[in-house]
């Protein structure tokens, strides 16, 4: 079996709803729904479905443009971060995809797009049919909005905006928090396996709609377990810490532990996965059940401050949500 590491490098897209981002501004969609760009789900193409304009596409789609200029839309970002990779998705678009696109940002406290000072994120670049676009950026800015431009018309499936939120404008300071929470910043850094639901699902707010929303691995054939590492927000004196398998019935973990350690300067990814494995252990190995939050008091590390937890499921399986209790520094 592979043992192939994912490493996350702890981006998250930041264009997904659920951190609260949105399309505010297109200049046309005629063929099919702007709001469709930022969908989570991979695009799927539905064959001799149509509707009223024409064929029903999984994505933007702007109309044959007729005057000078081009398309474009303007999303907000639900919690403004650093962009380090972009993939522009051209997915089921064959014939009806941009000749070429650009990325604007900007940083504004305002909606108002008549005064955004927009910079340069990706620039001009040809785009082929049916095919993912991955641009990586050199930009370290803080963003809160982002321009999406295709030249001169045409379809995009989906639009990825890969990076990390800005912790700067947080204010948890000694206050009780969820440490691992997604919208605060935690994120996902490597994981051994995520064959049927993302890692990053286990971190996001509210109650996970169905097993897609949560993390789930294949059946494994061999010994061993699976496991994800994540980096909180720093923290210590952990009190409560919460899993659920909310609808995980025939496929929940048997058991699950947690380890934690602090790690005060900035290490790769494969050099924290490295180490892990020396952590302490801040939950011993736990049974868990079908279809539960489960609550747990901690015990062990109560004076450790943490910045990264693993967390082992045995022998493989999914939780869909991850929850850890603590008071923020």
């Amino acid at each position: 079996m592979s043992k192939k590491i994912i490493f996350t490098n702890g981006l998250i897209d930041l264009a997904q709803p659920r951190l609260g981002s949105k399309v505010i501004f297109k200049t046309d969609d005629f063929f099919a729904s702007a709001d469709r760009i930022i969908d989570p789900s991979t695009p799927v193409f539905k064959d001799g479905l149509f509707d009223k304009n024409g064929k029903w596409m999984d994505g933007w789609e702007s109309r044959r443009k007729r005057t000078p200029g081009h398309d474009y839309l303007i999303i907000k970002l639900g919690k403004p971060g650093s962009i380090l990779k972009v993939n522009v998705d051209t997915s089921y678009f064959n014939g009806n995809q941009p000749s070429m696109i650009s990325i604007d940002a900007c940083n504004s406290k305002s909606d108002n797009t008549k005064n955004f000072k927009w910079k340069t994120l990706v620039s001009k670049k040809k785009t082929k049919a049916n095919s993912p676009h991955i641009f990586k950026t050199s930009s370290q800015s803080v963003f809160t909005h982002i321009k999406l431009n295709i030249f001169p018309d045409g379809g995009v499936a989906r639009l990825r905006l890969y990076g990390s939120i800005s912790k700067g404008n947080n204010n948890f300071t000694n206050k009780i928090i969820n440490l691992a929470s997604l919208l605060a910043g935690a994120s996902v850094i490597a994981c051994n396996n995520e064959h049927f639901g993302k890692a990053e699902n286990i971190l996001a707010p509210g109650k996970a709609k169905n097993m897609g929303d949560g993390w789930e691995t294949r059946r494994r054939r061999d010994k061993g377990f699976d496991w994800l590492i994540l980096n909180s927000i720093d923290g210590e004196k952990i009190d409560k810490i919460e899993i659920s398998t909310h609808h995980f019935k025939g496929n929940f973990p048997s058991h699950c532990s947690l380890q934690a350690a602090y790690i005060p300067t900035k290490k790769s990814s494969s050099s924290i996965v490295k180490n892990s494995n020396k952590w302490k252990t801040l939950m011993k190995k736990t049974s868990l059940k079908a279809n539960k939050t489960h609550m747990f008091k901690n015990k062990l590390m109560k004076n450790d401050k943490i910045n990264f937890i693993k967390i082992n499921i045995f022998p493989d399986g999914g939780i869909s949500r991850f929850r850890i209790f603590g008071k923020a520094k």
